[in-house]
């Protein structure tokens, strides 16, 4: 498959924000709002980008704060300072595109942020979102001295930094794609211990209140993810009802877009968007 130019874009923050849109040689039938991962960055999603493209969507994404080639120190952000920086994307699209329908997509962190966007912010006009992986709960239960450290830290120095944990053989079963994302400069291990608390108790929160969705969503999940929940995304979908479509992929780990049949979550994407553009 032949990736997508980069075009790049700045868009208005407090700290240098990176971000990049991948365009289809015609007028997009839509616009899909890209927010990545922990430790990770937006240029990891340019083979997605490549078929979204060819079905007619053009993709905006950027770099989380902390992350990739946007400023701010590495992996810390304040949550509500994200929530912000996915507004501007959206506004972006707007300004570039104009009523063009807006789609967000989010993955693991990013699902975590799109879907608590989705229900903070439920005066935002969209045709809907795409979560993957979504941090609502991890798949193993963090100690409790652990999680009460972290709060406690947080509390006193949200900026101090730890090691992520990311077990990085379970995020696909491609060694290729786990051998580029540890040989990526671009990644980082890296989690303050604010951003770890707000993220823990966003995706709580979310799920207290999956029934106030009003927008569309598409929620996919491996079922074989070691590291963020599949049965709190089908928790999720139970609570918002039929706003929610789930959609678990047998024998997938994390990413389901890094794994040998990615092509099939491809197209499930694309035909969803084409159902509700």
């Amino acid at each position: 498959m032949n990736l997508p130019t980069e075009t790049p874009l700045r868009l208005p923050a407090d700290v240098p924000l990176w971000g990049q849109a991948w365009l289809p040689a015609e007028a997009p039938k839509g616009v899909v709002c890209l927010v990545h991962g922990l430790g990770e960055h937006s240029g990891r999603y340019a083979p997605l980008a490549a078929f979204l493209n060819a079905a007619g969507f053009a993709v905006l994404a950027f770099d989380l704060r902390g992350h990739g080639r946007s400023g701010g120190k590495r992996g810390h952000f304040a949550y509500e300072q994200a929530l912000n920086d996915i507004a501007a994307l959206l506004a972006e699209a707007r300004q570039r595109f104009g009523n063009t329908p807006r789609f967000l997509y989010g993955h693991s962190l990013g699902g975590n942020l799109v879907l608590n966007y989705l229900l903070r912010r439920p005066a935002e006009t969209l045709q809907g979102a795409v979560a993957t992986g979504p941090w609502l709960r991890l798949a193993f239960q963090p100690p409790a001295y652990k999680v009460w450290l972290a709060r406690s830290v947080g509390a006193l120095l949200p900026g101090l930094l730890q090691p992520s944990g990311l077990e990085v053989q379970y995020l696909s079963h491609d060694p290729a794609v786990v051998r580029a994302y540890v040989e990526d400069p671009l990644v980082h291990d890296r989690i303050s211990a604010g951003l770890f608390v707000s993220a823990y108790r966003a995706g709580l929160w979310a799920l207290e209140h999956a029934d106030a969705l009003r927008f569309p969503l598409l929620l996919m999940h491996g079922a074989e993810d070691h590291l963020t929940s599949a049965e709190a995304s089908r928790e999720f979908c139970a609570r918002a009802g039929e706003k929610c479509t789930l959609r678990l992929w047998e024998g997938m780990y994390h990413e389901v877009h890094n794994e040998p049949d990615k092509a099939a979550v491809y197209q499930t994407v694309v035909e969803w968007l084409e159902a509700h553009g």
